[in-house]
């Protein structure tokens, strides 16, 4: 959505995260669509934002993740640059965006605690990211209406004094 708006604006994203650092009423303004979004139901909402906005409304909030060297090729490949303007790029972006998060939201963008999935997307194929974010969202959806019958059976827990002899 913030990508969107940047486009709508015919602006840099770099410019238009400056602007939003100093303008809570961009970020405002995000919120409000992506909680418009959200309404409309059987949706995926992507965004840094979106679990945070979206928390008491949404089924699954998943956080998608790759190591730092893993997430500048994919944006250097994506954008068509060096992979050095990606690393500054990215690194001035997320400086720009944890401060702002923390200033506007009052949140750190390294509390991962909302999230119900966090996902290394570097583990395995695009195919195989997607198959484990459909079987996450078909068994929240499955939960959400009561589909869920199973409770188990014969799974027996184990003390844990009892692990180790």
């Amino acid at each position: 959505m913030f990508r969107k708006l940047a486009d709508e604006r015919k602006m840099p994203l770099e410019k238009f995260q400056e602007m939003a650092a100093a303008d809570p009423s961009i970020d405002r303004l995000v919120d409000e669509r992506t909680m418009l979004e959200a309404e409309r139901g059987d949706v995926v909402v992507d965004g840094q934002l979106a679990g945070w906005v979206l928390k008491e409304i949404s089924d699954l909030r998943v956080l998608l993740t790759a190591p730092l060297v893993v997430r500048l090729e994919r944006i250097a490949a994506r954008d068509h640059i060096a992979l050095e303007e990606a690393r500054r790029q990215t690194l001035h972006r997320e400086g720009v965006q944890a401060e702002r998060y923390r200033k506007h939201y009052g949140f750190s963008v390294d509390d991962w605690s909302i999230y119900q999935l966090i996902l290394d997307t570097s583990f395995g194929s695009i195919d195989d990211t997607a198959k484990i974010l459909l079987a996450a969202a078909l068994t929240a959806k499955n939960a959400k209406i009561g589909n869920i019958r199973e409770k188990n059976l014969g799974v027996q827990t184990i003390p844990v004094d009892s692990a180790h002899p």
